[in-house]
């Protein structure tokens, strides 16, 4: 049986979202992300020695000209190409999931009757996957320059990566001593470049350098801290699972001092996610009301809250109100704001990402990545790009929008 570099589990999925599973989970090139084909030869799916899947052109590209061997991109078993073998299991699959839809191969991602306009962005890079990055929970940028942070499980588990998908540098060992990570859940980036890392492992918020150089470590402040953002003036934004507390922390970073710690959302139902608007000073905060009564609904339920600068209520939405508006249920997770100020959320189970709007005159529900995506953990607007961090093949995905489209990411 053909292996999958790491499958995610949804649940009570629908017939269609099972089919769609199938189509991105096992359909697809886990390296260059294009769908098997039998009919390109190129795109044959094709059995390594260690039992995982790749295209033949990524074999190709991967082995050595004269050895005719390659390191396995997910496990690093070296496999020699004489070894491989035509992944026939596959192929019948996509034929018979052909078969069943003559007219469309790739199941629907929201309902049919949907009022939802769509305006998609075209994938135009990916990288990292299983070994350059291992669950990944946690993205930022760094500046305006095209650099990027990722907190993930490795050994190293801070990771600076430039858009081409090189390697820049790491720190953040595993450990509890200061510069050492236990479990890093979630990553902001301060306007004068410090790194601020939440660590679920020992309940610390972490501040350093955008070398690595630890500043400070905030303790005995919180009794689970997750999402985290930075504001326009460098102030820290972190939300507390367990207390259900929203928490600004003011620094003075050259001096590694905390100047203020305050709690200013006192309210909340398991927050996770936060992001903060440069433009407008709002903040915006992802609950989990869902995982504190799992049986209270058969599915999970979220709710988005989003404050002005001095945090008062500006509006407030959840999974139930966006189904009676638009007939799609999201599993909203990640949340950020665009360069001008609209609110985009990920949708993890369905894997993708949605505009809302304003959210002022109510949310205008719009598509932005519909493909590729299997568990979008984390999502960032850069110059006019949109990058998603997916938890499900452990990789970097940067989104465009299509010449045609008109789509934008101010």
């Amino acid at each position: 049986m053909a292996k999958s570099p790491g499958l995610p589990y949804h649940g009570c999925l629908s017939p269609e979202g099972i089919l769609r599973e199938i189509q991105i989970n096992l359909l697809e090139c886990k390296v260059c992300f294009e769908t098997f084909s039998t009919e390109q030869r190129e795109r044959r799916p094709q059995n390594l020695s260690c039992g995982h899947v790749l295209c033949l052109e990524c074999i190709t590209a991967l082995s050595h000209p004269l050895l005719r061997k390659l390191e396995c991109p997910f496990c690093r078993q070296l496999c020699t190409v004489d070894s491989t073998s035509h992944c026939q299991v596959l192929c019948d699959l996509q034929q018979l999931l052909v078969s069943r839809s003559p007219t469309s191969s790739v199941p629907p991602r929201w309902a049919k009757g949907s009022s939802v306009t769509t305006t998609s962005l075209h994938l135009c890079a990916a990288f990292g996957g299983w070994g350059t990055l291992i669950n990944p929970t946690g993205i930022a940028p760094l500046g305006s320059s095209g650099t990027i942070v990722v907190v993930h499980g490795g050994e190293k588990r801070v990771v600076v990566f430039s858009l081409q998908g090189g390697k820049l540098h790491s720190f953040g060992p595993e450990g509890k001593a200061s510069g050492e990570m236990c479990y890093p859940v979630d990553v902001a980036v301060t306007p004068s470049g410090y790194i601020v890392v939440t660590d679920a492992g020992d309940k610390t918020v972490k501040v350093f350098t955008s070398r690595g150089n630890c500043v400070l470590t905030i303790k005995d402040s919180f009794q689970l801290p997750w999402g985290v953002d930075t504001d326009s003036c460098g102030h820290i934004l972190v939300s507390d699972v367990q207390a259900g507390t929203l928490s600004q922390v003011k620094v003075d970073y050259c001096h590694g001092v905390i100047l203020e710690h305050q709690t200013v959302v006192s309210d909340l139902q398991s927050p996770k996610a936060v992001a903060c608007c440069h433009v407008t000073g709002n903040s915006a905060v992802m609950e989990h009301p869902s995982d504190i009564t799992p049986s209270a609904e058969r599915h999970t339920f979220r709710r988005l809250r989003v404050f002005t600068k001095d945090f008062q209520l500006l509006y407030q939405t959840d999974t139930f109100s966006l189904t009676l508006q638009s007939t799609v249920r999201l599993n909203m997770s990640a949340v950020v704001f665009s360069r001008d100020g609209d609110l985009m959320v990920t949708d993890s189970d369905q894997g993708m990402v949605f505009s809302l709007g304003k959210l002022q005159h109510g949310p205008v529900l719009t598509p932005l990545v519909v493909d590729h995506l299997i568990r979008p953990v984390g999502v960032i607007v850069l110059n006019n790009l949109l990058i998603t961090l997916d938890g499900g093949d452990h990789t970097v995905k940067i989104y465009t929008p299509k010449s045609d489209s008109g789509a934008t990411m101010k």
